[in-house]
């Protein structure tokens, strides 16, 4: 099975007159795409773009993505989700910086060895940035070709991926021009957003394809691509106390490995406790509760894990003499300047410690 050159062409012709104006599209460094790419893992566009001119304007290069804090990017980071992303985007700063004069290299293979770059991103970042040949294929991807070509084999199955790279790879052997490539690769990743959707109805009538694609012809768009089912998600329910005295909260940092590596929690523990158990659990921890209040339910989904989080405000006369690892007193200030996940924005809103998106 082949991409047809013309299929190929009349995409890039597509793309060069329709792309969507984004802040890290056509500004001629290598760091915008890289950034972008490491964003956009698993996160909608709508949530990166304003994310990526925060950061970028914080870290304007390489160098100082390097030099800044973990912390700091973390915060910077916050919303976003998946924070292993920002963590080993900080390895590979510091790699290239160490290694590469603080640039990222124009070889496949040399980005596919730096920390938290994989095929994709490395193929994204060779092709676009550099217009090397060589394949970028994303879930995007996998949908257009998938669809265009009448492709029924399981999309999860590494080996559909690996024949559809191919195909990639047979058709720069056809054309390898870089800005073909580059507008190819990026061609299918926009097709894909914006028109052979994943969710609902695809634009068949937009799509500059159309008139070749099997999978409009017959009609399956429903069917194609083809999905095996994941597992289930795991429901945990959680319960959060919020244990704080008339200026200081009490606060958790999670271990520095797993979910939520190394961010800021407000005390949980596994269940659902009732008002008396959380009393109860507080002065275990050796608090003398002045007054609880609950707090609103919350609800956050992570990719194979539900949090299901009840909640409660206890107020203490004083968490002076509270002093375990990995546990911190910290101020409404100094609170607003740690990276809390967005797990907990629910109650980080409720102390306006965290402006609501688009409130």
């Amino acid at each position: 099975m082949r991409i047809q050159i013309q299929d190929a062409h009349t995409l890039v012709q597509w793309y060069d007159r329709n792309r969507r104006n984004l802040p890290w599209r056509d500004t001629g460094n290598p760091y915008d795409i890289w950034l972008s790419e490491i964003m956009l893992q698993q996160t909608r566009i709508e949530a990166v773009r304003e994310k990526f001119i925060l950061i970028r304007n914080q870290l304007p290069d390489i160098h100082s993505l390097a030099e800044c804090t973990e912390e700091k990017l973390l915060r910077l980071w916050e919303g976003l989700g998946y924070y292993s992303r920002a963590r080993n985007l900080h390895r590979c700063a510091i790699t290239l910086v160490k290694e590469y004069d603080g640039k990222l290299p124009a070889d496949y293979d040399q980005l596919l060895s730096l920390p938290g770059i994989g095929p994709y991103t490395a193929g994204a970042i060779a092709s676009i940035a550099f217009g090397i040949p060589v394949p970028a294929v994303d879930g995007n991807v996998m949908r257009v070709i998938a669809r265009l070509y009448k492709i029924t084999e399981d999309v999860r199955n590494p080996s559909t991926k690996a024949m559809i790279e191919q195909m990639i790879k047979d058709l720069f052997h056809q054309d390898h021009d870089s800005h073909f490539v580059s507008s190819f690769n990026q061609g299918l990743m926009e097709l894909g957003e914006t028109v052979c959707l994943p969710n609902g109805t695809p634009q068949c009538e937009k799509c500059p394809l159309h008139y070749d694609c099997k999978t409009y012809q017959s009609g399956l768009w429903k069917e194609i691509p083809y999905r095996s089912a994941q597992r289930k998600r795991t429901v945990q329910n959680r319960t959060l106390l919020i244990i704080r005295d008339q200026q200081r909260f009490l606060i958790h940092r999670r271990p520095s490995s797993g979910l939520l590596a190394g961010m800021y929690e407000f005390y949980g523990v596994n269940g659902h406790l009732n008002r008396k158990q959380a009393v109860e659990h507080a002065q275990q921890l050796g608090f003398y509760p002045i007054s609880i209040h609950s707090l609103p339910s919350s609800t956050h989904i992570f990719t194979h894990l539900e949090w299901h989080m009840k909640a409660y405000e206890i107020t203490v006369a004083d968490a002076s003499d509270f002093n375990q690892q990995d546990y911190l007193l910290v101020d409404e200030t100094q609170l607003a300047d740690l990276p809390i996940p967005s797990a907990f924005r629910t109650y980080t809103v409720l102390y306006a410690l965290r402006k609501e998106k688009n409130g």
